[in-house]
């Protein structure tokens, strides 16, 4: 752990739209944690670690299973497909890692096949205001919690408790899908029933009191990463509401999606890619629809973990960046994929907005001002391929045998947002990245 990164408490939360390269940030960080902490999100999210010859995709276990060292946790804050988990176990197993070290909260809430159902069924409902749904039943999951209807982990162990909420829930969502949506729900309850009895068997080792495991962690010095699924954008309350998804992913969530209260000075840092891609629906002011955007998407690989889409591209954000800032209280800034942006004369940043006449640097609240929103650009030159022999020297040599034009290009993002860029990435690989 470098100096910059000495507080006991770290938190990694997504700068712009999600899919900023976190998972790399995480498990590059978890090297030197004793807990990695999912607290948000469920498996609509996934992260893409590449070490050495192995790739791994994850979308509920934390990043940090990969550093064999640090426990990793999933909070209560998360939502859980048990069925996808228990796939994500063997997966991970049959790359090398034996005996995974994870908790999973008995608290979190469990996606169960009336969700998924329901999540299709809503596909359709909200037009123009819709997200882009993964179809994994996380809002409806989330809706049950509200409602008070959810089953939670905890109880897929104790077979009376279980029966008498499934009964609850079951009926309700059956309802909902065929009087309202008049579509069919065929799944038996006895059926759904005895089958999660026997996720819940499968997974028994793992599900755990999190909270008190983390409030202990805490007490005894340990160090505690948190990692973030989704982007800023993307949070129900601060992002581009409706165009979200169903849980917080500000960096004041982790507390709540992991159940201890930390009266401590975190360490909270935005990762934020040298451009910005999006997933799903929603007005995108920097977007681009040119040759400019296929280029960054190949080169980028810009195709989602979880759905295999392909991502719209734009240029980087500023406006949504300083929202990232201000409502995760930032502390640094991780930039990512700059070798990416290669090859170009120059490369725009968007600065500011301009709505109905008036420039604001700030992001509205209102969905009418984001549709209307017209980018303020600056151009910036742009620098050459990231070639094995420049990330060699940069590996070696660090932040000093960066291209010129890539310093300009932090000093000018760290002007315009105040926050430091602390943590460069210039490459997949756990070791193509440094610290400033």
């Amino acid at each position: 752990m470098t100096k910059t990164h000495m507080s006991q408490i770290s938190v990694v939360v997504g700068g712009q739209w999600g899919d900023e390269g976190k998972g790399k940030i995480t498990d590059l960080l978890a090297q030197n944690m004793d807990y990695v902490v999912r607290f948000q999100g469920g498996n609509n999210a996934g992260h893409t670690i590449i070490v050495e010859d192995k790739t791994y995709k994850l979308h509920l276990i934390p990043s940090g299973i990969i550093s064999k060292k640090a426990t990793s946790i999933i909070g209560n804050g998360v939502v859980v497909d048990p069925k996808v988990l228990l796939e994500e176990i063997e997966q991970v197993k049959g790359q090398g890692i034996a005996n995974p070290q994870l908790l999973i909260s008995e608290r979190a809430h469990v996606i169960m096949p009336y969700h998924i159902a329901m999540d299709e069924a809503l596909s359709g409902h909200q037009g123009s205001l819709a997200a882009g749904s993964t179809k994994r039943g996380i809002a409806p999951v989330f809706g049950d919690k509200a409602y008070r209807n959810g089953i939670r982990m905890g109880d897929l162990l104790e077979p009376e408790i279980f029966k008498e909420k499934l009964e609850k829930a079951y009926n309700f969502n059956k309802a909902i899908i065929e009087k309202v949506f008049g579509l069919e729900f065929n799944r038996e309850l006895e059926t759904i029933y005895h089958e999660y009895l026997g996720y819940g068997e499968k997974l028994r080792k793992y599900i755990h009191d999190t909270e008190l495991e983390l409030f202990k962690a805490f007490k005894f010095g340990q160090q505690i990463l948190f990692e973030g699924a989704q982007g800023m954008s993307l949070d129900p309350d601060h992002g581009m509401y409706p165009h979200g998804t169903s849980s917080n992913n500000v960096a004041g969530y982790s507390e709540v999606g992991s159940g201890v209260g930390f009266n401590t000075r975190k360490c909270v840092i935005g990762i934020v890619k040298a451009y910005v891609s999006r997933v799903g629906e929603s007005p995108f002011p920097t977007e681009l629809h040119d040759e400019v955007a296929e280029k960054i998407r190949e080169e980028g690989k810009e195709y989602g973990t979880t759905t295999g889409r392909p991502r719209r591209i734009g240029w980087l954000d500023l406006v949504q960046v300083r929202q990232t800032v201000r409502t995760s209280g930032l502390t640094e800034i991780a930039l990512t994929k700059i070798d990416v942006l290669l090859d170009m004369d120059e490369i725009k940043v968007c600065v500011a907005y301009k709505v109905d006449g008036k420039i604001t640097e700030e992001m509205p609240a209102s969905l009418e001002a984001m549709r209307n929103a017209i980018p303020v650009y600056k151009t910036l030159p742009g620098w050459e391929s990231f070639t094995e022999g420049l990330k060699e020297r940069v590996k070696t040599g660090g932040y000093d045998q960066l291209p010129e034009n890539v310093k300009k290009y932090i000093k000018f993002i760290e002007y315009q947002v105040k926050c430091p860029v602390k943590i460069i990435s210039f490459g997949p690989e756990r070791n193509e990245t440094i610290f400033k």
